[in-house]
């Protein structure tokens, strides 16, 4: 199965894997799952980070390099994502969630999240 992953849970499984819920954590090792990254991931960070956030203070170039280097495929943003924003309710006000949510339903892949806002959106969405 194919499992694109919020911010939050690519920074934990690359840097924190304790902080990963024992199903986050057995889903990311199951060699049957393809692991997917957004590029909105990697701009994200670089958004917060430069903000002087606290819990985006990862390099992301390296983060990008670890991250291929082990077999995740990096997903690109298209118009059609864009577009597939657009359709989504005013649930929740955060832009990069909302473009990896519309990403999830443009693609049909399962995104894992933390985030309680998220999992409302109808989709394959799934908190972990």
């Amino acid at each position: 199965m194919k499992l694109l992953l919020d911010t939050h849970l690519v920074l934990w499984a690359a840097s924190a894997p304790a902080r990963l819920s024992p199903e986050a954590f057995s889903l990311l090792n199951d060699p049957g799952n393809e692991l997917v990254v957004s590029v909105v991931s990697f701009w994200e960070i670089v958004i917060k980070r430069g903000l002087g956030r606290d819990d985006f203070q990862v390099d992301p170039s390296r983060l990008r390099r670890g991250l291929r280097d082990n077999g995740w495929v990096e997903l690109a943003l298209t118009g059609g994502h864009a577009l597939g924003a657009e359709r989504l309710p005013p649930l929740h006000r955060d832009p990069f969630d909302r473009m990896l949510i519309a990403q999830s339903n443009v693609e049909g892949i399962m995104l894992l999240t933390a985030d309680e806002l998220v999992v409302r959106y109808s989709g394959s969405i799934r908190r972990v």
